[in-house]
């Protein structure tokens, strides 16, 4: 019990003992959790729900993972300072395609459902609609903070944004559940679907909020900023990318992610504490086997600057174009900072010039920041 209520849990409503009551009765919880699929990439961050609800799932109850293909129409606008880009439904397909294979590595699908809520409220009528908003005042879905942060500086709040809460509240009375687990910016939505679950079914709905993490640069994980570590990052990535996360965030990485004690993990040297918690975060996600080559890997690259990845590379690229070629994830703008910030070197040459034409040839080594070295193996012809 306190594994599965304490551990990398930040607030349960209405409380702790409330839910442990409830589990205590022997009745199995019906727990889900939803993702939106806003992108084709899951980060670890959202291994930290998905591990919760696995959890649940072994400990008998029945685990329901959703996939918001319903609600990302709306567009969630928790912690947004502007409306996100409408999607299309071409766009959601392609982009939950791989996610079963991606959070594989966490979700037993023998104890986990998918469903998709498209199901459901891509069905509702106008009636329903206006059943289920009678439920909640407008003065109350205008107090979501980050409604408030636009309203203060002058910005617009568009009407389809107000319907979010609403739409992924109703998707607890839809499927009945007894608990729902999301991250801390998920809590305005999910007190939503709590208040719902009362008025519309005059049930209690128990809500399990998980802590966020930080991407490698110490700021909030975002696909926009290139600062995610992913769940289909090779094993030496992976390891490389926990290995330049700012010290601060040892401690989250560990307790989230990972079943190493925070007190004998404390005895050691930062760059050790990195090493055993890159180890295990790789070890979650890729075998114990990979997890030790990614280790070696990265203590030959990082002792001996040895370029340990070979590539095919284009004659002539901008160094912002070289970054955006070895490592897709990063988006223009963080490839720009890195440049900004003398991160980027060819043959051990720094170039700060976003848009400096480079000419490339065979064995020229490239570096980005501490951990991604490329060497030029072959130069690709101009008409490929």
């Amino acid at each position: 019990m306190e594994e599965l209520l304490i551990r990398g849990v930040d607030t349960i409503y209405p409380n702790i003992k409330a839910l442990e009551k409830r589990i205590e009765n022997g009745k199995p919880l019906r727990v889900y959790i939803g993702v939106d699929p806003t992108g084709t990439k899951l980060h670890i961050g959202h291994s930290i729900g998905l591990s919760k609800l696995q959890e649940f799932a072994d400990a008998g109850h029945e685990a329901i993972l959703l996939f918001g293909t319903g609600t990302v129409l709306v567009g969630d606008p928790s912690q947004r300072s502007e409306a996100r880009k409408r999607i299309t439904e071409d766009e959601i397909n392609e982009n939950i395609k791989t996610w079963k294979e991606q959070v594989s590595k966490i979700i037993d699908f023998e104890k986990v459902k998918v469903v998709q809520n498209s199901d459901w409220l891509l069905k509702l009528t106008l009636k329903d609609i206006i059943d289920i908003a009678s439920n909640i005042t407008a003065v109350h879905l205008f107090k979501r903070e980050s409604f408030q942060r636009r309203i203060d500086k002058g910005d617009t709040v568009w009407f389809h944004e107000t319907m979010y809460p609403l739409l992924q509240g109703y998707d607890s009375v839809a499927m009945d559940v007894d608990l729902e687990i999301g991250g801390t910016d998920q809590t305005f939505n999910m007190l939503m679907g709590r208040e719902l679950m009362q008025k519309m079914k005059g049930k209690e709905k128990f809500v399990l909020t998980t802590p966020m993490i930080l991407g490698t640069d110490g700021q909030q994980m975002s696909k926009s900023t290139g600062n995610c570590i992913w769940l289909d990052d090779s094993p030496e990535d992976m390891y490389g990318k926990i290995m330049s996360i700012p010290d601060a965030q040892i401690d989250s990485y560990a307790e989230l992610l990972t079943n190493l004690s925070i007190e004998e993990l404390k005895q050691e040297e930062p760059v050790n504490q990195k090493k055993k918690l890159a180890r295990a975060i790789v070890s979650k996600f890729h075998g114990v086997e990979k997890a030790n080559l990614a280790q070696e890997h990265f203590e030959k690259k990082f002792q001996e600057k040895i370029p340990q990845e070979h590539i095919e590379f284009p004659r002539t690229l901008t160094s912002l174009a070289t970054i955006t070629y070895i490592d897709p994830s990063q988006s223009k703008s963080n490839a720009k900072r890195l440049i900004n910030q003398g991160a980027f070197e060819v043959n051990n040459v720094k170039i700060i010039d976003p848009n400096k034409q480079i000419e490339y040839h065979e064995g020229d080594t490239i570096a980005v920041g501490k951990f991604l070295f490329k060497q030029v193996k072959k130069i690709k012809n101009s008409l490929e």
